[in-house]
């Protein structure tokens, strides 16, 4: 049993922890992480992925016992990110390995104490490694760095976040040479290409068990009684409909995710479910707080919800506990989206991952019946990457001038050349751009780039890919619970006091706003 390859004290700690078996990414994946290739695991969440990656690196760890950072750990995602910690932390407080976590929300005091004392793992996300990388303390600890572990390749290698993290991975091999890499992944179809976006020489393991997934499209139609309440309720008979539909799933399964496609819908669904139904259902999303988030997600798992309503921040493997029965409100659009979401239920080996798309109108059940088809085939879309994206190479040419004083231009070429996504770049291209910032002053430029003031502040002003929108936070103006956030336009548009509009699924009248805080009271 690949078991037996481990370390003692990890092969006595999976009795304790109830781990009798190996899965079958487990199975496959352990053998070859010990043996030091770098490895893409590509399996459906729920299946101990991330042990098939960390217990042979936690074995490999506790034989070298190496300086701290040793473990670098990056997901899209901070709730991934606290999710991670509380996972693992089961494990390294055993083996007598430090843990911390590394993001925006990480306070000055944790911060400078990582800086002193730093951590044998660190889990980050692609944005703050572009923090870290050139800061000095933190810069000679990374220099340890033996494994590098990705979660979510599939959602990173389709956005600009992805380039970024790829050249920034090639800016931290300089520090170190060469580490080992794990990259864990849903279902992708095309995945030496998204294992080689990350690094080199990637040996694919797919432990892509025969799973029965079920999926119905459904498109309710109003009843009599629909059209009766219609008028009470201020609901149209259609949109009724519908929430009953909802209502008759959710009260007939333990568990139920109900996913929409943006974070207004999730808003008004889960709005009109409360209206509708007595069930105990919240709502989840990014632009909520992470205590509100947090408290939702504890709540499902301990069976104090019946059911969230939530968009792709649920989409990840974020540990909600066991989903018995998805919905997916509207067409998904994607058929990977869809299996993903659907994947979410019925997460134990050996069960049927089952839901239902409710649909609106007869163009979005045509759409989704051509979806759910291809998703029980197995037919899922290409994912593609962004390639010479200037944005970015312009950064990421920042950032090697404040790591590096006087760096030959050259050098700065080669190293973007390496990765994957700037392959292609041409020399004419890279001296076009660089040119130009020297002209804006984010750098001086001859036969060497060099930081400038204005560069250290672009630089640190745009770590992240993702369009930046101000936003202002929503405050319970009788309790002082932070709620979540509204985006600065909005606010511009419908902030009057007095108008009120929904969060977390309730109704808020807006009491005052006060610099980047809007004050509100229920409006019920």
């Amino acid at each position: 049993m690949v078991y037996d390859l481990l370390h003692e004290r990890i092969k006595t700690l999976l009795g304790k922890k109830g781990f009798e078996s190996p899965t079958l990414v487990q199975k496959l994946g352990i053998p070859e992480i010990l043996k030091g290739k770098n490895v893409l695991l590509i399996a459906p969440t729920g299946t101990g992925k991330t042990e098939s990656a960390m217990l042979p690196i936690f074995s490999m760890w506790l034989n070298e016992q190496p300086k701290p950072v040793s473990i670098l750990y990056i997901t899209p995602l901070r709730s991934l990110n606290r999710d991670l910690l509380e996972r693992l932390s089961w494990w390294t407080q055993r083996i007598g390995m430090d843990i911390a976590v590394r993001h925006g929300d990480t306070t000055k005091h944790q911060r400078k104490l990582q800086a002193e004392l730093p951590p044998d793992m660190l889990i980050t996300t692609p944005e703050t490694l572009q923090a870290i990388l050139p800061a000095k303390k933190m810069r000679e600890h990374l220099r340890n760095i033996k494994w590098i572990v990705i979660d979510e390749v599939h959602e990173l290698y389709s956005s600009k976040r992805g380039t970024q993290l790829s050249v920034a991975l090639r800016r931290l091999e300089k520090l170190i040479g060469k580490a080992q890499y794990v990259l864990l992944s849903a279902t992708v179809k095309n995945p030496k290409e998204v294992g080689n976006f990350f690094c080199e020489n990637v040996e694919v393991i797919k432990a892509v068990e025969e799973k029965t997934m079920r999926i119905k499209v459904i498109y309710p139609r109003p009843s009599k009684a629909d059209f009766q309440d219609s008028e009470r309720l201020m609901i149209s008979p259609e949109t009724l409909a519908k929430l009953r539909k909802v209502e008759e799933v959710v009260k007939n399964h333990k568990t139920t995710l109900i996913f929409t496609n943006t974070r207004d819908y999730a808003e008004i669904l889960a709005s009109r479910l409360k209206i509708v139904t007595n069930l105990p259902i919240e709502v989840h999303h990014s632009s909520l707080s992470k205590t509100v988030r947090t408290k939702n997600e504890s709540m499902l798992k301990k069976g104090e919800l019946k059911a969230l309503v939530c968009t792709s921040s649920l989409e990840l493997g974020i540990d909600v506990g066991s989903i018995e029965f998805v919905i997916q409100f509207s067409s998904p659009r994607q058929t990977s989206r869809l299996v993903q979401r659907i994947g979410r239920g019925g997460h134990r080996i050996g069960n049927i991952s089952e839901g239902i798309i409710i649909v609106d109108n007869p163009d979005d059940a045509f759409e989704s019946a051509v979806i759910a088809r291809r998703a029980l085939r197995g037919e899922l879309e290409d994912l593609t990457s962004f390639t010479n994206s200037l944005d970015v190479l312009a950064h990421q040419t920042v950032g090697m001038t404040l790591e590096e004083r006087d760096i030959p231009k050259e050098k700065v070429f080669q190293t973007l050349r390496r990765a994957h996504p700037y392959k292609g770049l041409s020399l004419i291209t890279f001296e076009k751009t660089v040119n130009f910032m020297s002209q804006i002053r984010l750098l001086r430029t001859n036969h060497v780039l060099s930081k400038t003031r204005y560069g250290i502040k672009y630089y640190f002003e745009n770590l992240s890919t993702i369009p930046d929108t101000k936003s202002l936070l929503i405050i319970n103006h009788v309790t002082g619970e932070i709620i979540g956030k509204l985006d600065e336009d909005f606010v511009a548009v419908y902030g009057e006091i007095g108008s009120s509009f929904i969060v977390k699924g309730e109704s808020w009248r807006i009491v005052s706003v006060a610099g980047d805080k809007v004050y509100v009271e229920p409006s019920n």
